[in-house]
């Protein structure tokens, strides 16, 4: 393993955390430069995304990079049989750095494990999305002009949102207060109930929403992820349980900023998207220049 990978978003300490969104800021007013001039990245996406994938390839082309790779694995040799061991070690004698969303939890720590150049993880599976993390938190940041003492408030699908559990295990550093909303088949999973006990980090859960969101500095809305669903009748049930409409807002802090890692279903009303308050459009954007600064540090730039 290069131990530059970013495979989770506990690969950073609170140093490098801080250190990283320093970064991004410095890019967010200097977007465009050649600091990755006679680089190659590669962009494998075994599993569908558009913001992640066309955020990561606008910060290497703005950074100078050449970019390789695929958005389709039917059209790459694994459709013929090649384990994930012999196509990461060929890309990495092609690249400079690999960019990697897999399904499978733990591919990408295999993949930074078989690996000759560091790894980033794009997500896998229900496990982790470091660099949506990053922006997050880069996001939390902008708006609240802190990371310490928040209260969190994460919505929605908190069984199998990785960027649900990466930004939990990021934001332990800063003396949080989490407030889960998810029906009992979504709640957050045991394990992280677990970290948060042993860290003396507080958290409550709910499963009412609309009269709790008053007390919120960030909330958090994530999609019903269909696809994670084995059975459609189940997905059918929770789909639509919680729904962000503007109203909701008229009594909330005015620091509260809603974030999304999109894409977005019908769990937050298109009437939101107006209000100063909503905050997911400016938050992808912020995904460029938190991913300029992550593939920096993999880089030593």
């Amino acid at each position: 393993m290069d131990n530059r990978s970013l495979v989770s978003i506990d690969d950073y300490t609170k140093e490098e955390i801080l250190e990283v969104l320093a970064r991004a800021a410095e890019f967010e007013k200097n977007p465009n430069s050649n600091i990755l001039e006679g680089k190659v990245v590669a962009s494998l996406f075994f599993e569908p995304s558009t913001r992640t994938r066309l955020s990561f390839e606008t910060a290497i082309s703005r950074m100078g990079g050449r970019i390789v790779g695929f958005t389709d694995a039917s059209s790459t040799s694994t459709s013929k049989g090649e384990t994930l061991n012999d196509t990461i070690k060929m890309v990495s004698n092609y690249a400079d750095l690999i960019v990697m969303r897999h399904s499978i939890e733990g591919a990408a720590r295999y993949a930074s494990e078989v690996s000759d150049v560091p790894v980033i993880n794009a997500g896998d599976g229900a496990n982790q999305h470091p660099s949506q993390t990053m922006l997050d938190l880069y996001s939390i940041q902008k708006t609240q002009g802190t990371l310490e003492n928040l209260n969190i408030f994460m919505v929605g699908d908190l069984k199998y949102g990785r960027t649900v559990h990466s930004l939990l295990m990021a934001l332990s550093h800063f003396n949080p207060t989490f407030h889960f909303i998810a029906p009992k088949e979504l709640e957050i999973p045991r394990a992280y109930k677990i970290f948060m006990d042993k860290n003396n980090i507080k958290y409550h859960e709910h499963s009412e929403f609309n009269s709790i969101i008053n007390d919120a500095d960030i909330l958090y809305m994530t999609r019903v992820q269909r696809e994670r669903f084995v059975d459609p009748l189940e997905y059918e049930k929770v789909k639509n349980v919680y729904i962000l409409k503007n109203d909701m807002l008229k009594d909330t802090k005015d620091n509260l900023r809603v974030l999304h890692p999109l894409p977005r279903v019908n769990e937050i009303a298109v009437d939101v998207d107006a209000n100063p308050k909503a905050y997911y459009f400016t938050q992808a954007l912020n995904g460029v220049y938190a991913r300029q600064a992550i593939i920096a540090k993999a880089l030593n730039l």
